[in-house]
C-alpha cells in the first residue's frame, strides 16, 4: 500500500438557477474545470492520467452518458485515457476522489483525475414509460432537478418527505432556531464576499464564458448585504409556521469541479509537489429523511481512519446544504465553529450537486495550505441517508 495524494484542484464559478451558466452545458463545464486542473500539472502528459472518475447526481439530460468521458474527450484529453461517471448524489465527487485515491493507494493507479458536475438549470423534465403503447390517460412530465422523482410506492411515507420538510424535522429534533440559521446564512454570505475580495478562490475559480462571449468569472449567489434581520423577513418555504426559507437553505446551481490524485511516486511526472494526503476517509447511513445528520458519524468515521481527533483540526469544509443540518453537524461535533466553512459555504456559493464534495476537497486543501495548518476534514450529507468525510493532511512543508 502506498499514499494518495491531493495535487491539484479548480473549478468553475458556481452559477444561479438560470443564470449566467444556463447556457452552457455540464460537459462542457466539466471540460471547463479539466483543463484548468490540469494547467496546475505542468509536467503531466495526459495521456499519463490512468483514470478519470467522475461524479454527476442527476444524469437524465445532457450529462446522461458517461458524462466524464464525453468531458475528458471535449477537453482534448487523449482518446486512450478512460473515464467513469459515479452517482451518490449530492457526495458524488467527494465518492469519485474516494474511489480515486484507493485506487492509487493498492497500486492499480498511479494518476487519477476526479471531479463532478451539474447543471441544474438544465436538468430536463421526464416522462415514465408507459407499460403499453398509447395510454388513454395523461401522464406527467416529472422535473429531475432536485428530490425525489418516480418513487417506488412500495418506500414508506416517512422516507420519502421533500428534503425541505426532512429538515423541519430536523429542526425540530435538534431544537435549532430560526435566528440561528439565519445568521449562519447571513455569515456563508459575509464570509464568501470576504475570502473573493481577498483573493482566495482567484487561484481556485476559472472563468467560464457562454456561447454569446458572457463570462462568468465569480460565484453568482453571493449576497455581500445579507444580514439576520434581512433574511429573517423571508418567509418559510415548507410549512406555514417554518423555520426553512430561501435564505437560509442552498440555491440551486449550475457547475463543475475537477481534482488531481496521485502517487508520491508521481510528482515528477506531474511537475508538481502534493498540497495534501488523503489521511482518511468515512461513509454513513441512516434514515433517509435524517440525511442532513449522516455528516456527524461519517467525519468520526474519518478521524478515527486518520488516526487523529477533533481537537487536532484546524480546518473544516462543511457542505452547507441547509443551515439547519450544517449546525445540527456542528453542534454534535467537539469543534470550534469558526474553524468551519471560513470562506463561504454553499448558501452563498452555491451547491451543484454532483460538483460540491470536490469543491470542498479544493477548498480544504488550499486552506491548508495557506495557513500552514496540518489536518482538515471534508464533509457532504447526501439525500436518501447518506454521508461522505475525506480528512486531509496538509505537506507542504511546515504544517503546524
Amino acid at each position: 500500500m502506498t499514499d494518495s495524494y491531493l495535487y491539484a484542484a479548480a473549478r468553475t464559478p458556481f452559477g444561479r438557477f438560470a443564470g449566467a451558466l444556463a447556457d452552457v452545458r455540464p460537459d462542457d463545464l466539466a471540460a471547463s474545470a479539466i483543463t484548468a486542473t490540469l494547467a496546475k500539472a505542468p509536467g503531466l502528459d495526459p495521456a499519463e492520467i490512468d483514470d478519470v472518475v467522475w461524479g454527476n447526481a442527476n444524469g437524465a439530460g445532457e450529462d446522461n452518458r458517461n458524462v466524464g468521458r464525453m468531458a475528458v474527450l471535449l477537453a482534448g484529453l487523449p482518446t486512450s485515457v478512460p473515464a467513469t461517471t459515479v452517482n451518490r448524489l449530492c457526495g458524488s465527487s467527494l465518492d469519485a476522489a474516494i474511489i480515486a485515491s484507493r485506487a492509487v493507494e493498492t497500486g492499480d493507479a498511479d494518476i487519477v483525475l476526479t471531479g463532478g458536475v451539474e447543471s441544474m438549470t438544465r436538468a430536463p423534465w421526464v416522462l415514465p414509460k408507459p407499460a403499453k403503447a398509447f395510454p388513454a390517460g395523461d401522464v406527467t412530465a416529472v422535473s429531475t432537478t432536485l428530490g425525489w422523482r418516480l418513487v417506488n410506492a412500495r418506500m414508506p411515507k416517512e422516507w420519502t418527505v421533500s428534503l425541505g420538510e426532512a429538515n423541519e424535522q430536523l429542526a425540530e429534533r435538534f431544537a435549532v432556531t430560526r435566528d440561528r440559521q439565519d445568521a449562519f446564512a447571513a455569515r456563508s454570505h459575509r464570509l464568501a464576499d470576504d475570502a473573493w475580495n481577498t483573493g482566495f478562490y482567484d487561484d481556485l475559480v476559472v472563468p467560464v464564458a457562454d456561447a454569446t462571449g458572457a463570462v462568468l468569472d465569480r460565484d453568482e449567489g453571493i449576497r455581500p448585504g445579507s444580514t439576520p434581520e434581512k433574511l429573517a423577513a423571508l418567509k418559510p418555504v415548507f410549512r406555514p409556521d417554518g423555520v426553512i426559507t430561501a435564505g437560509n437553505a442552498s440555491p440551486l446551481s449550475d457547475g463543475a469541479c475537477a481534482v488531481l490524485l496521485g502517487s508520491g511516486a508521481a510528482a515528477a511526472r506531474i511537475g508538481t509537489d502534493p498540497l495534501a494526503r488523503i489521511a482518511g476517509r468515512g461513509v454513513s447511513a441512516l434514515e433517509p429523511q435524517l440525511f442532513g445528520y449522516a455528516p456527524v458519524e461519517a467525519a468520526n468515521r474519518a478521524l478515527k481512519r486518520a488516526g487523529i481527533a477533533w481537537s487536532d483540526v484546524a480546518a473544516v469544509e462543511l457542505n452547507e446544504a441547509f443551515a439547519v443540518q450544517s449546525l445540527a453537524c456542528v453542534d454534535a461535533w467537539d469543534v470550534d465553529p469558526d474553524i468551519v466553512n471560513t470562506k463561504g459555504g454553499a448558501i452563498a456559493l452555491g451547491h451543484p450537486l454532483g460538483a460540491s464534495g470536490g469543491r470542498l476537497l479544493g477548498t480544504l486543501a488550499h486552506r491548508l495550505r495557506t495557513s500552514g495548518q496540518r489536518w482538515g476534514i471534508a464533509a457532504i450529507c447526501i439525500g436518501v441517508g447518506q454521508a461522505l468525510a475525506v480528512v486531509l493532511e496538509n505537506v507542504t512543508g511546515d504544517a503546524r
